[in-house]
């Protein structure tokens, strides 16, 4: 099977309806992680049909949660889920932001040789990150804790905004462990065609706006 055609049969498991050309352009974005992979050391995983599925398939099956204008992808590393979203849909304005500064340099490159024009890439720490207009979406898979990911990354999510993270097997102990200034708002089973594991996204807001709404 060739990456086109698995890409294709993927998004349409999915029920995701993207042309060809934002396909191809999906792919393209796979051949430049594999390509600068070799210097960069961007993602543990090494194969091409393997990316298809574990990164970008992976990416958009939280393209349905996406609700809002303005997302923020925290811990990005090679652009996972940001460049895959904002491929997807060209009216996200998506920030991608990483502290590694090898990264946020592929990063550059690849929104460039994409022509992604809807992207903004940021080299600092989440905690240090102050943007001057807050986020509807705050997302992230690179935080191996919830508690963490929340109390860092929080600041960044707007008055009616979410944090969603993206998790793989059910987080129970970590959903116990969530700091009072979020409330959860569902942790949402995610399927994802040809891994064969669990995935999950935990969808989260400011508690003040649980109090009030």
């Amino acid at each position: 099977m060739s990456l086109e055609e698995k890409l294709a049969g993927g998004l349409e498991k999915m029920g995701l309806d993207l042309d060809v050309a934002t396909q191809s352009r999906l792919l393209n974005y796979v051949a430049l992680m594999q390509k600068w992979n070799k210097v960069y050391n961007l993602t543990a995983v090494r194969e091409p049909e393997k990316m298809v599925t574990q990164h970008l398939l992976d990416s958009l099956a939280v393209l349905p949660y996406i609700v809002g204008r303005r997302v923020i992808d925290v811990g990005t590393g090679p652009g996972l889920p940001g460049i895959p979203l904002a491929l997807a849909n060209p009216a996200l304005e998506v920030t991608l932001l990483d502290s590694s500064h090898k990264k946020t340099s592929f990063l550059r490159q690849a929104c460039l040789e994409l022509g992604l024009d809807n992207t903004t890439v940021v080299c600092d720490r989440v905690e240090a990150w102050r943007p001057e207009v807050k986020y509807d979406v705050v997302i992230s898979r690179a935080f191996s804790d919830l508690a963490e990911f929340a109390s860092l990354a929080l600041h960044l999510c707007g008055d009616k905004g979410r944090m969603l993270a993206m998790k793989g097997i059910y987080p129970h102990e970590e959903l116990t462990r969530l700091p009072a200034t979020v409330a959860l708002l569902g942790v949402e089973p995610l399927k994802v065609p040809g891994l064969d594991a669990e995935r999950h996204l935990v969808l989260l807001r400011s508690i003040n706006i649980e109090a009030v709404g």
